[in-house]
């Protein structure tokens, strides 16, 4: 798409996943299960759910405090999930991420909603 990015940059709040400097902003994607997203993949095991209860809680916390960190820094943060880009033909994420990058996030968000509807 041509945008320069970096990946994991370690000097800022949790390592985020891309980084995009001349446009301030950071595109965080996420696991659906590992950070708790209420999707069909972000459900808890049946099995020692004590254990991932408080593991997906202590991951979200950790989440919301880089969140904040990199808000204070002057940086815009979007989140994607899994279980968008897996249910997301690769050419319609393309427009989303153009509505990131030039502030127009809830349009690309319409359109792609539309198209998963058309899906």
């Amino acid at each position: 798409m041509g945008y320069r990015f970096r990946l994991h940059v370690s000097a800022l709040p949790g390592r985020p996943d891309i980084v995009l400097p001349k446009h301030r902003t950071i595109i965080q994607v996420k696991g659906c299960f590992w950070h708790g997203h209420r999707c069909l993949k972000g459900r808890l095991p049946h099995d020692n759910r004590t254990y991932w209860s408080a593991k997906i809680e202590g991951n979200q916390k950790r989440d919301k405090r880089n969140e904040r960190a990199l808000r204070r820094l002057g940086w815009r943060v979007h989140t994607i999930w899994e279980c968008e880009i897996r249910r997301t033909a690769l050419g319609n994420l393309a427009p989303r991420l153009h509505g990131i990058l030039k502030g127009r996030k809830e349009t690309a968000e319409r359109r792609l909603a539309s198209d998963w509807a058309g899906s």
